[in-house]
C-alpha cells in the first residue's frame, strides 16, 4: 500500500502542487493529506468534479504549472464537458492529471449503483481519448510513474487519468478540525423527520449515510420501506427527482432529505424547486459541515447561509434548526407553508461505525415506491 505522503511527495517533486476535486471513499486518506498539508490557495474542495475540472484549468491559465483533480469514477460523467470542450488538445490544450477512484471495478465486490461505472470507466476515458495508469498500491517506484503521467499530459496537452484500485492508500486521517457541537447528528434529526410524517407522505432520501440511516429506522420501527426513494447514487440530484414527483401528485407531501454536499453539488437546482410554486414540496437538507460518506472532507455548509439561498431563488418558508428541540416547531411551519420550503437542520458530523446498507435492491425498491405512489 501506498504512504499518502510518499504520494503527495511525488507529485510535489513532479510540480503537482494544486489540488481540486470531489473526495471518493477510496482517496479518503489521500484528500484527507491534502487538506491538511495544503493551504486553500491550492486546494479546493469543489461544489462538483466538472467544477474542479475548471478550477485546475484555471490553475494552469494563471500558473503554467499541471494540477490535479481527485474524483471517484461515478462523478466522470460531470467532467466530461469541460473535458472535451475545454481541457483537450483539440480546443485549448491544457495538462493535468485525473485521479479517479475505481468504484466498481470488475471482479471487486461493491454496491450496485457502482457495478456499471465500474465496468465502463476505461472505456470511458479509451472513447475520450483520454491516457490512464492504474495504480494498485504495489509500485515500488511511484514517483516514476508519476512522473511518466505528468509527462503524458504535457505532451498530449490535455488530462491523463491515474486509476486508483481499492485499498491502494494506508490509512491517514483528517485532523479534526474545529466544529460547532449541535447535541445531535443526522441520524436523530432523521429518526425525528420520519416521526412527524404521515403514512402518506413521501420521501427522497439522498445518496450516502442519509439512505442508509432512513432504511435502518425503519426496519427498527418495523415499516416496510416503500414510502422511500433512496437515492443511492447520482448525488446532487434527490431534489430534482422530488420536484418531479410532487408535480405529478399534487394531493400529497413530498419531502427531500438532502446533505449539505449533495446540494451544494448542483446548488441551481434550488432556485428551479422555488421557481415551480409546488405548495407539496418540502426540502430538508441535513448540514454536518463535511461530505461524511468519503472520510469527513470539509464542505463550505456552514460558511454560507442555506436558507437565504433557499428564500432567494423562491422559497416561500426557509428556517435553520440546530437543535432537537426546534425541528418540531419547524416542521408545522413547514408543512403549512403555502410553496415550496426549506429546513436547514444543522448537526454534528459522524456516523455509527455498524451502520448497514439497505438489503433490497434498487429495483426492489423502485417497485415498491411506484406501487405506493399510485395507491
Amino acid at each position: 500500500m501506498l504512504s499518502p505522503q510518499l504520494f503527495f511527495d511525488s507529485l510535489s517533486q513532479a510540480g503537482v502542487n494544486y489540488f481540486t476535486g470531489v473526495p471518493d471513499s477510496l482517496l479518503k486518506t489521500f484528500c484527507a493529506y491534502v487538506t491538511d498539508n495544503v493551504s486553500a490557495k491550492n486546494h479546493v474542495i469543489a461544489a462538483n468534479e466538472g467544477a474542479a475540472v475548471g478550477l485546475a484549468m484555471g490553475h494552469y491559465l494563471a500558473s503554467g504549472e499541471v494540477p490535479l483533480v481527485y474524483l471517484q469514477n461515478s462523478g466522470l460523467g460531470n467532467t466530461i464537458n469541460p473535458l472535451t470542450s475545454l481541457v483537450d488538445p483539440e480546443v485549448y490544450s491544457i495538462p493535468m492529471l485525473l485521479m479517479i477512484g475505481w468504484r466498481g471495478e470488475p471482479g471487486v465486490k461493491d454496491e450496485p449503483q457502482h457495478v456499471k461505472q465500474g465496468r465502463v470507466t476505461l472505456k470511458v476515458l479509451e472513447a475520450l481519448e483520454i491516457p490512464y495508469t492504474i495504480i494498485d498500491g504495489s509500485e515500488d517506484h511511484i514517483a516514476t510513474t508519476i512522473d511518466d503521467a505528468v509527462r503524458s499530459a504535457q505532451t498530449t496537452g490535455g488530462a491523463h487519468a491515474l486509476i486508483i484500485r481499492k485499498n491502494s492508500f494506508e490509512h491517514y486521517s483528517i485532523s479534526d478540525k474545529i466544529q460547532p457541537s449541535y447535541g445531535w447528528n443526522r441520524e436523530d434529526a432523521i429518526k425525528q423527520i420520519v416521526n412527524h410524517l404521515d403514512e402518506r407522505d413521501i420521501i427522497i432520501a439522498t445518496t450516502g449515510m442519509a439512505s442508509r440511516e432512513l432504511f435502518e429506522y425503519r426496519a427498527q420501527q418495523g415499516q416496510g420501506h416503500e414510502r422511500d426513494f433512496l437515492t443511492v447514487g447520482g448525488m446532487g440530484h434527490a431534489s430534482q427527482i422530488a420536484l418531479a414527483i410532487a408535480s405529478q401528485n399534487s394531493n400529497r407531501r413530498v419531502i427531500c432529505i438532502d446533505g449539505d454536499g449533495a446540494a451544494l453539488m448542483h446548488l441551481g437546482s434550488m432556485a428551479i424547486n422555488g421557481m415551480s410554486a409546488l405548495s407539496n414540496f418540502k426540502h430538508i437538507i441535513i448540514n454536518n459541515g463535511v461530505h461524511d460518506s468519503v472520510g469527513g472532507q470539509p464542505t463550505v455548509g456552514f460558511d454560507i447561509n442555506l436558507t437565504n439561498i433557499a428564500t432567494a431563488c423562491g422559497y416561500s418558508y426557509a428556517t435553520t434548526c440546530e437543535s432537537s428541540d426546534t425541528l418540531a416547531p419547524a416542521m408545522k411551519a413547514l408543512f403549512s407553508s403555502n410553496g415550496p420550503a426549506a429546513i436547514e437542520v444543522r448537526v454534528n458530523k459522524g456516523h455509527r461505525s455498524n451502520l448497514g446498507r439497505p438489503t433490497s435492491s434498487p429495483q426492489d425498491n423502485k417497485q415498491a415506491f411506484m406501487q405506493f405512489l399510485q395507491s
